[in-house]
This record gives structure tokens, C-alpha cells and sequence, in this order.
């Protein structure tokens, strides 16, 4: 696993949605559901395309996901597995959030 980079506050976040950040020059896409912040790559590997932060966050039987803008598959927040492919899965980026209260920043590390 590689260091912690600070990304973004919390207060950037937005809740039960994502928005896009760079960990160095890597695309990830952010999701603040429930009080916790997930981190997965942001390119939809079925769509080709950097969008993964802009998808629809949901939950299948009890699993928090982010549904594909392009295509519609569903990818677990914690493990970045889709539903429906078992051979697609997203990268998962280790995350820790750091700071006083009110004042909390996103640190997310590469895998």
C-alpha cells in the first residue's frame, strides 16, 4: 500500500453521491454514504470512460453500490466488485479521514 495524500475535506463530500479527485494522477471517484467516505477508480471499465463518480448510489440486498451512468452495473462500495459480472471489478483505494471535527480531511492511499 502506498502513503496517504490528502484529496479533499469532508465537507466536500456530498452525501449518498460522488465526485470525482485525483490521488496523484489517478482518477478515483469519492462516495460519502452513512458517514463513511469509499474510494474506488472512477473508470467504468464495461464503458470505457472516466464516470464512476458520477453513478447512482444505492443499495442491492443490503450491499451499499454506486450504479454505472453509462450501462447501469451495480459495483460494491467496499469491494469494488460488480454484481452482475463477476469478472469486472473496480480498484478499491484505502481511505482514512483525519482532523478535528468540523475540519476533517479525505486521505486515500493507493492500493
Amino acid at each position: 500500500m502506498g502513503e496517504f495524500k490528502k484529496v479533499c475535506q469532508v465537507s466536500d463530500l456530498i452525501d449518498n453521491a460522488g465526485i470525482p479527485a485525483l490521488l496523484d494522477t489517478t482518477p478515483i471517484a469519492l462516495f460519502y454514504v452513512k458517514g463513511k467516505v469509499y474510494a474506488l477508480d472512477n473508470f467504468d471499465p464495461i464503458g470505457q470512460a472516466s464516470v464512476m463518480s458520477r453513478g447512482i448510489v444505492g443499495s442491492i440486498k443490503g450491499q451499499l453500490v454506486v450504479a454505472s451512468p453509462l450501462y447501469k452495473e451495480h459495483y460494491d462500495l467496499a469491494n469494488g466488485q460488480c454484481l452482475e459480472n463477476p469478472e469486472m471489478k473496480l480498484t478499491v483505494f484505502p481511505v482514512q479521514v483525519r482532523g478535528a471535527t468540523g475540519e476533517e480531511a479525505v486521505w486515500v492511499a493507493q492500493p
